[in-house]
């Protein structure tokens, strides 16, 4: 017990947080504290056990075998302490509390309505700060501790990520009534013969649609690419262009009487859209209740509007 006098609580949360993250700025956000706060604290727990601790390899902070040792029992000396205090729940009713999302046009149209409604009746307390963003950017925002929550497609994931899959989505085709058959859709060659619109934070990115016609030996001709969906109706009205969206993207949509939906010509493989966290996140009680929320809102696609 002696030793324990050198050394309080605080100073080993911040263990825990750098030898988690191994990197002064992410732990510091995570802790909610300054960063020259923590390197202080860096600096006693060095003296305290006469270890380095983390050291600079390659441009980046790695743990010595001192802090290796460390970790596994102090998470669970954590926890136990955790469990011995009690830590109150979440109660949504009375929480004053506010969550950054990131997440693109697509994911905004079919979460947020569903979402914010319920967040008003349960939550009122509860607001949200939503940005778009690349995935790899939604991904830097989480490693960062910038975003709370990632909602998107994330087919692989950092280690210290963890994802929760919230449904599959499937493909649908639109264009000008007057420029289709008076029956039907269009055949692939058909298809190919026209010019499309791309919807898409970053051009250039491989997409399924592609991914798809790439196996065929195929390519389309991308006419237009827009960042997000809000204009793209709007756009190919008149014309003979064609647009391929993910279905929930017309979900609850207004669709102008002059355009027309159709199966696309060629199997393209379904996604899964998912939300994805920081592993930091998993013990605090309110970002789990957001992410129960989220999730059961899309189990049901009609009550969901999903």
């Amino acid at each position: 017990m002696d030793d324990l006098r050198r050394i309080d609580l605080n100073l080993l949360l911040t263990l825990h947080a750098l030898l988690s993250e191994q990197h002064v700025s992410r732990a510091a956000l995570r802790l909610h504290r300054s960063q020259p706060a923590v390197s202080h604290a860096l600096a006693q727990l060095r003296e305290i056990f006469a270890d380095p601790l983390l050291v600079r390899r390659g441009g980046r902070l790695q743990l010595t075998a001192r802090a290796e040792s460390l970790h596994a029992p102090l998470q669970e000396a954590l926890q136990q302490l955790d469990g011995l205090l009690g830590t109150p729940g979440f109660e949504p009713a009375r929480a004053r509390r506010t969550f950054r999302l990131a997440m693109s046009d697509y994911g905004a149209r079919v979460v947020l309505p569903t979402l914010m409604r319920q967040l008003r009746r349960e939550a009122p307390g509860i607001d949200l700060v939503v940005s778009q963003g690349s995935r790899e950017a939604m991904l830097g925002q989480l490693i960062d501790g910038e975003t709370d929550l990632a909602l998107g497609v994330f087919p692989e994931l950092p280690t210290e990520m963890a994802q929760q899959v919230l449904f599959e989505e499937s493909f649908v085709c639109l264009a000008d009534r007057a420029s289709l058959p008076s029956r039907g859709g269009l055949a692939l060659d058909s298809w190919l013969a026209r010019p499309h619109v791309l919807v898409a934070v970053r051009p250039g990115i491989d997409n399924e649609i592609d991914q798809a016609l790439a196996t065929l030996g195929a390519r389309r001709r991308i006419a237009l690419t827009l960042p997000h969906w809000g204009v793209a109706q709007s756009v190919i009205a008149g014309t003979d262009l064609v647009l391929t969206v993910a279905r929930r993207s017309l979900a609850g949509a207004r669709l102008d009487p002059a355009l027309r939906q159709f199966a696309p010509p060629l199997a393209i493989s379904p996604f899964a859209f998912a939300q994805a966290w920081h592993s930091r996140r998993d013990g605090d009680a309110g970002h789990r209740w957001l992410r129960t929320q989220i999730q059961a809102l899309c189990v049901n696609d009609d009550a969901a509007g999903c």
